[in-house]
Formats: C-alpha cells, structure tokens, sequence
C-alpha cells in the first residue's frame, strides 16, 4: 500500500519552490519537504506536507500568478501562535491584509485565524457574534483579546 495521499493541493510557481517549501515547513510542526533539492535547482514539482496537509508545488513559470482565491488557512492556539506566524509570513516582503489574511513574500495568501473566532462568530448570542465581526473586520492580524472583549461588549474594545 502507498503512503502517497489520494489529494494534493497544487500552487504554480514561477522559481523559488524549494525555497517556499522549506521556510514554510519551517513554520508548522508535522511539516516536511518530501522531495529532495536538487544540485541543479528546483525540480519541477516539490512536495511536502504542511501540519499533515499534502502540497505541492509546481514550477510553472510566469504564466500564472498568485491569486488570494486560493489561500493556506492556519488555525492558531493562542495569540503568541498568531503573532509569531504572522510575523514570519510577512517578513522580507510579505504583506498584511485585512481580517487576518496576508500574502507572503511568495506571492501565496495565507489567512491566519484563531481558533476561538469560528466559536464567537457562530455563537447563539448573534448580538455578541457581530459585535465579534465587527471587531474582526477592524483588524489586520487578529488579536483574541480584542474579539473577545468585542463579543462580550466591552466599550473598548
């Protein structure tokens, strides 16, 4: 029987595959690039697995772009998980967008989510689930104790 997953997701590159895989394996743990570089450069397509997902990724060329219509979602502990990915995915050119999404220096769209935002955006009080949204669409990256204080309905937040 193979290890080899049924479903991959592909993202199309124009160089620096190798590059991308490796620093972003860097970021999650039971991450790893599965497909060896080569003296030569990139092979056409390297593989790895990100947090247990299968990916790879594809040495197109300039054809095709980057596009935020697909995206790596990460789900995040605690806000110092969110910070530190935050950080690392827009740094050297990486650029933040809104509502916790970003683009890395590689053109890909990541959306860098909390794991209590599903829970107070879906809450039965839909009052303090849109006080939530509300404080979700102010923000960049998101912060816990800003939702949090939003839902509960604290004038500061």
């Amino acid at each position: 029987m193979s290890d080899t997953p049924k479903v991959r997701t592909c993202l199309w590159f124009d160089g620096k595959a190798g590059e991308a895989a490796s620093f972003y394996v860097s970021l999650l743990p039971d991450s790893r690039v599965e497909t060896p570089r080569s003296a030569d450069g990139d092979p056409l397509v390297v593989k790895f697995t990100l947090a247990g997902a299968p990916f790879m990724l594809l040495k197109g060329g300039p054809h095709y772009q980057q596009s935020p219509a697909a995206s790596i979602s990460v789900s995040t502990e605690d806000q110092a998980e969110t910070d530190r990915l935050w950080s690392a995915l827009t740094a050297d050119g990486g650029e933040p967008s809104r509502c916790g999404w970003l683009k890395d220096r590689f053109g890909v769209s990541w959306q860098i989510v909390p794991r209590i935002l599903p829970d107070l955006l879906g809450a039965e009080d839909r009052a303090a689930a849109e006080r939530a949204q509300q404080a979700m669409l102010s923000m960049t990256k998101l912060e816990i104790d800003g939702l949090r204080a939003a839902f509960a309905g604290d004038a500061g937040a």
